[in-house]
């Protein structure tokens, strides 16, 4: 796990949205018995939030999320729902057996998504903000509420809602960045602005969510915790819409191996990424990218001969961290074009070729010393191999016999 880097002020709560946002990504559907298996998992691992589905868009949601609700022993559990009452209710319902649920209540509020997909006034949305967040906390005291499209907001009424929501009960304040439009910078800025501004931002936790369409959606988030964010939502392999969501293996490992710069800490085992993402891709059929990071197939192989090299005298001539820490059993060397003598000698020892290895050296050697010398280790490895006996050839007639 994480060390602690200071005090529990430093602790980041990792949201995760694989059941619900990872779900949403074309062809990414996964079974009820797949659903619980995942969760059990996230629960296991140490995730805080587990967001298991959205109650209100299917019998298939609510039933997932009600039973993994009756199942988890240490994360929370949380049901989207839309600014309705309908959506709100579910959700409440879905959430009931938990021991301890969440219900996470949204509205867009950028001038785009009012005009065009809500169809509302600014003050339309502003009620339905408050209305929302006070019906969820007749559900429970544990109420998210979520800005949609909050990094394209006007900053006047994105700080008049947050202020209104956290007013209405809303103890956790998500501002996500929902198309992955904003970059590091901005997003830092504008998480200080809303945290300086609204009076009682103080009551709340911050939370990021952020999207990958320009491939920031990590060090976006990883700036917002910089700002004064202290949850992230993210999913296993940064499945989610579109690019997908920050990735929670890599979101937890950038805290954990730059704890230097980011001294902020979770309560994720890293020991389990390996198997979370191995598991969320067969469950999903998404394969992994072979060089993803953190989880990729070549984040811990290296086949370059100076690499290589560099790694069998010290593994921290190439490797940031350790294999084991994410749950890989080893580092890989891999044999190819451009390996090395040194990667070479080394796999055959590995693979018990003593004989082999030995008597190849100094052939190998001797060969780019002179003609002669080449030569003569060239009759030598061939006599070698021609002692062998070789099984008999079979003529064409002898597959026709009788045996």
């Amino acid at each position: 796990m994480t060390t602690p880097a200071a005090s529990e002020q430093d602790r980041v709560v990792i949201f995760d949205t694989t059941l619900r946002d990872g779900e949403q990504s074309p062809g990414a559907t996964m079974t009820h018995e797949e659903k619980l298996e995942v969760a059990e998992l996230l629960d296991a691992m140490g995730v805080d939030i587990i967001e298991a589905g959205f109650p209100v868009a299917s019998e298939g949601d609510f039933a997932a999320v009600h039973e993994i609700a009756k199942r988890a022993k240490n994360a929370v559990v949380c049901g989207l729902a839309r600014a309705g009452q309908k959506d709100v209710d579910r959700a409440g319902e879905a959430i009931k057996p938990a021991r301890r649920g969440r219900i996470h209540t949204f509205i867009s509020t950028s001038p785009v998504h009012m005009k065009w997909k809500l169809q509302m006034e600014p003050q339309t949305v502003y009620e339905m903000v408050i209305s929302s967040v006070t019906r969820a906390r007749s559900f429970t005291d544990d109420v998210e509420w979520s800005c949609e499209d909050g990094t394209r907001t006007e900053h006047d009424f994105l700080c008049r809602c947050i202020e209104a929501a956290i007013k209405a009960g809303a103890t956790t304040i998500n501002i996500p960045d929902t198309v992955g439009y904003t970059v590091p910078e901005e997003y830092f800025a504008l998480i200080k602005m809303v945290r300086e501004r609204v009076p009682n931002a103080d009551q709340a936790r911050f939370s990021a969510h952020c999207h990958d369409d320009l491939g920031m959606a990590v060090a976006n988030s990883l700036a917002g915790v910089r700002a004064g964010i202290r949850q992230i939502e993210c999913a296993i392999n940064g499945l989610g819409e579109r690019a997908g969501n920050a990735s929670l293996e890599e979101v937890v490992m950038a805290m954990k191996v730059r704890n230097d710069v980011l001294p902020y800490w979770t309560k994720v085992d890293s020991s389990m990424l390996m198997r979370a993402s191995k598991l969320v891709s067969a469950v999903t059929s998404f394969p992994v990218q072979y060089n993803k990071a953190i989880v990729g197939r070549n984040a811990f192989a290296h086949e370059s001969g100076i690499h290589q090299d560099g790694m069998l005298k010290h593994t921290q001539t190439y490797e940031i961290m350790t294999p084991e820490s994410v749950g890989v059993k080893q580092t890989s060397l891999v044999m190819g074009k451009h390996s090395g003598r040194h990667a070479f000698a080394h796999k055959l020892e590995e693979l018990a070729i003593i004989w082999l290895a030995t008597s190849w050296r100094t052939p190998l050697c001797a060969s780019r010393r002179s003609p002669t010398a080449r030569s003569t280790s060239t009759t030598r490895i061939s006599r070698r191999w021609s002692t062998r006996r070789s099984p008999p050839r079979r003529t064409a007639s002898s597959w026709f016999r009788s045996p």
